[in-house]
C-alpha cells in the first residue's frame, strides 16, 4: 500500500449500522477535513484525469461534486455536475436507471457536453454501479466520449466493477482504493 493509500484510508470512518443495520458506511467527512489528505486525493485524482487525456470532469451527485470540483481545478479542466432528476434548471438530457430497491433518473445540462469532449467521471464510492452506468450512458447521448471513471474507494463485494465494465468500452476504471 502506498503512502497516500494509507493516508486516504486512515481518514476513512467506519459508521456501524448507518443507515440500516448490518450496514457499515464508509464516511469521506474526516478525510474532506483533513487538508493534507484531501489534498492528497485531489492530487492523485487529477493525475488521472491527465492520463487519460480527459477535458471534462463529470461529478455524480452529491459526493462526486465535492470531490470533482477541484479535481477539475487542479486539473485546469471543466466540471460538469451530474444530478437527481429535477435539480437542474433549462434543458437537459436525463437517463433513467434500475436500484436494487427501485428506479433513478439522472441529468445532466445539454449544452455542457459535447462532441469531442473526453469525460472522466469522477465520485467517492464504487458500489453497485448502476449511477456510474448511467452516467456513461448519458455521456455518451450528449455526444462526449467516456475517458474513465475514477473513484476514491470501490466496494468490491458489491460487483459494482462487473456491472460497470461492458458501459466502459475499453475505458479504464480507476480506484484509489479497494475495499
Amino acid at each position: 500500500m502506498s503512502g497516500v493509500e494509507e493516508l486516504l484510508l486512515s481518514c476513512i470512518r467506519d459508521v456501524p449500522d448507518h443507515p440500516e443495520p448490518g450496514v457499515v458506511f464508509k464516511d469521506i467527512t474526516p478525510l474532506l477535513a483533513d487538508p493534507a489528505a484531501f489534498a492528497a486525493l485531489t492530487d492523485a485524482l487529477a493525475g488521472i484525469s491527465v492520463r487519460t487525456g480527459a477535458t471534462k470532469i463529470v461529478g455524480l451527485e452529491a459526493r462526486g461534486f465535492i470531490l470533482g470540483a477541484p479535481v477539475a481545478v487542479r486539473a485546469g479542466l471543466g466540471f460538469i455536475p451530474v444530478r437527481k432528476a429535477g435539480k437542474l434548471p433549462g434543458a437537459t438530457l436525463s437517463q433513467a436507471y434500475d436500484l436494487e430497491y427501485g428506479s433513478a433518473e439522472i441529468e445532466v445540462h445539454a449544452e455542457d457536453l459535447n462532441a469531442g469532449d473526453r469525460v472522466l467521471v469522477v465520485d467517492d464510492v464504487l458500489a453497485t454501479g448502476g449511477t456510474a452506468e448511467a452516467s456513461l450512458r448519458l455521456i455518451r447521448r450528449a455526444g462526449a466520449e467516456v475517458a474513465g471513471v475514477a473513484v476514491l474507494m470501490e466496494l468490491g463485494f458489491l460487483g459494482g466493477r462487473a456491472r460497470l465494465e461492458p458501459s466502459l468500452d475499453g475505458a479504464p476504471l480507476e480506484a484509489l482504493l479497494a475495499l
